[in-house]
């Protein structure tokens, strides 16, 4: 009798979790029909990522110049112009898509596991840890950003995209940190987390299980705001001029556009200063429109208006 209980418990389990993650799916396939702007924020997403993976692959390593075509306009052959030694325009901004979302990838991955972890413990254990690691927090978010950027630029080559978001990431958790304890420190007095300690559960458990799925949105929307501020910071630095210059990266060719190919002046130099500027501004749209999606997927309210 028991034998033939167990494996239908299991299905009954099962089929449960299967049409919870059906409901999920329809859901979210509701919220993104409702506005178009957001399946274009996630097909321009989808489109840097592949291009950031597959573009280097299907170019040379190193792009040929062609010293009849310097520093021209844009044209149906170069889309956005040649660069000074008569690279095309378009192919270098592919081939420097990978430096820059794998350093923001790893920025956003270093800054929200750090934040939230750290934002997590303190929220919810309270009392000396919690005095202890907001005070690191708090020391951590009055060191300014750029110019320790520029100080250890001097000293660190940054030779690597994952060393560069490995550096940004560990700067900039502090945020984070401080807006996840916040959120935890109002979850933790809800009835199902007073249930779960009432029942004995450990606090591992009632972190992993009750705590972090329910703010899961609110991590998820961080990490994506955290890759477009890894961009700004990267291309910035580049675009000063304070790190090596890897050709293969939109800061250094706004440096170049500007410094060296005249582009403010020169207009024959404009579409390589608007190539990555555009670039630019296409990924911070995108990952605007997809967290405005993953606002209403997540919140219950407003996917009932």
């Amino acid at each position: 009798m028991s034998a033939t209980l167990i494996p239908e418990t299991g299905a009954g389990t099962g089929s449960a979790a299967s049409a919870m993650r059906r409901n999920f799916w329809r859901g979210v396939w509701r919220v993104m029909k409702r506005k178009p702007s957001r399946m274009v924020g996630v097909v321009i997403l989808a489109g840097f990522v592949i291009m950031a993976v597959v573009g280097p692959m299907l170019l040379p390593a190193n792009l040929p110049g062609d010293t009849n075509a310097i520093t021209q306009p844009p044209s149906w052959e170069h889309w956005f112009g040649t660069d000074p030694q008569g690279r095309d325009v378009t192919a270098l901004v592919i081939k420097g898509s990978r430096y820059v979302l794998l350093t923001a990838a790893v920025t956003a991955v270093i800054t929200v596991v750090v934040g939230t972890a750290i934002g997590l413990f303190s929220g919810f254990r309270r009392g000396r840890w919690d005095t202890v690691l907001m005070r690191l927090t708090d020391m951590k978010l009055t060191i300014p950003g750029l110019p320790l950027l520029l100080v250890l630029a001097t000293v660190w080559r940054f030779s690597s995209p994952v060393q560069m978001g490995l550096v940004l990431g560990l700067l900039g958790w502090g945020g984070v940190a401080r807006a996840v304890r916040s959120q935890t420190l109002s979850l933790r007095e809800r009835g199902f987390i007073e249930a779960a300690r009432g029942l004995g559960l450990s606090t591992t458990h009632i972190i992993g299980k009750e705590l972090l799925p329910s703010m899961a949105p609110y991590i998820a929307m961080n990490m994506l705001i955290s890759v477009t501020g890894a961009v700004y910071s990267q291309v910035g630095l580049f675009f000063l001029g304070v790190l090596p210059y890897e050709s293969d990266n939109w800061g250094v060719m706004l440096n170049l556009a500007v410094f060296q190919a005249g582009a403010m002046i020169t207009p024959n130099a404009l579409g390589y200063l608007l190539a990555p500027l555009l670039a630019i501004l296409l990924l911070t749209l995108g990952i605007v429109l997809v967290v405005d999606a993953m606002d209403e997927i997540f919140n219950p309210r407003l996917r009932e208006e």
